[in-house]
């Protein structure tokens, strides 16, 4: 029972918070704990799912000014009281508590008491000790050991083109009941990542804490970059020339000028040249720009061109550049 419960728990120990702590102390003790312990944050987890009933119970008794008195009345009673029922063993027990802290007690057991659940002397009794209602229950319901109620999560979407995403910006949403949200995107949020916005969810019905906003960024693709983890991909052409000779070309990056780059001689199509630190820019750090250069054919030549082509073509090696292809195929 609740009495006898408060003689033998050390509530300020459970929250590990001393007995002159503040209201604003233990609020926010509870609320570090509360997130620790919390059977969402542990799945399937028992010890972490009764820490969290015990951290609850002691705040629903700490966090109320008159219970919290009645709390430490009783404690200062010394944990060794125990409440016995009537006619049992040191029957005059009860009543020597009892007696002692509101005046109404007899030495030896003279007036009796009786606990019949959901109701009647039990109730009327534990209604005058802690102050009103029942055990376990607020203004705004039930909350047994759970503590005040966390409002409803709130879930929404928002979709920004590839450079906001990348490079990150502050925006502003419409809330259901028409009140502006402003979001802080961190840089390099990636396609279909959530962002969770504390207390911007359904208020509490009952002065726990406000839900949360699960907001679903989705980004708009670029045009010419496409993300890999940090780093950003771009596809970039070279001439036939500038892959046999090698050569030196410019290569675009994400808001800002373009690089160059050496492409050596005999660079196969597919190849590709890394340019450092010129990718995503997060807290975690930094990508590079990866450019994949692909080989451009002409689709025309005119008949001057075609003659000198076949005329450097009879000059080259006579070798086959898939045979190992297709030998390994064999394989």
């Amino acid at each position: 029972m609740a009495s006898q419960d408060w003689f033998d728990k050390d509530f300020y120990a459970t929250l590990g918070v001393g007995k002159d702590a503040s209201e604003a102390e233990i609020k926010k003790t509870y609320r570090k704990l509360a997130r620790q312990h919390h059977p969402d944050s542990n799945p399937g987890d028992a010890a972490s799912e009764a820490k969290f009933k015990e951290i609850s119970e002691a705040y629903s008794v700490l966090s109320d000014t008159e219970q919290r008195k009645e709390y430490d009345a009783v404690r200062a009673m010394g944990s060794g009281a125990r409440f016995t029922a009537p006619g049992g063993p040191g029957a005059g027990g009860f009543d020597d508590v009892f007696g002692g802290m509101f005046g109404g007690g007899q030495p030896g057991g003279g007036r009796g008491y009786t606990f019949q659940q959901g109701g009647g002397e039990y109730d009327d009794l534990l209604g005058n000790l802690f102050g009103g209602g029942r055990f376990g229950q607020t203004s705004g319901g039930y909350r047994g050991f759970g503590g005040p109620t966390k409002g409803r999560d709130f879930t929404a979407s928002t979709t920004l083109d590839f450079i906001t995403a990348t490079k990150g910006e502050q925006i502003t949403l419409q809330a259901s009941d028409g009140k502006p949200i402003t979001v802080r995107i961190p840089a390099g949020v990636a396609d279909g990542q959530k962002i969770r916005l504390r207390g911007k969810g359904q208020p509490s019905p009952d002065g726990g804490e406000a839900g949360d906003l699960i907001l679903t960024v989705n980004v708009r693709k670029h045009p010419v970059f496409e993300r890999d983890g940090l780093n950003l991909r771009v596809k970039v052409p070279i001439t036939f020339g500038e892959a046999t000779l090698g050569a030196t070309i410019e290569v675009p990056t994400l808001g800002g000028d373009p690089v160059k780059l050496k492409v050596a001689p005999g660079t196969p199509s597919g190849r590709v040249l890394r340019v450092k630190g010129r990718g995503v820019e997060t807290k975690k750090g930094t990508g590079d720009l990866l450019a994949e250069v692909q080989v451009a054919v002409p689709s025309h030549l005119g008949k001057e061109a075609s003659e000198k082509l076949e005329a450097f073509l009879a000059e080259l090696p006579r070798e086959n550049p898939r045979d190992d292809l297709i030998a390994r195929a064999k394989a």
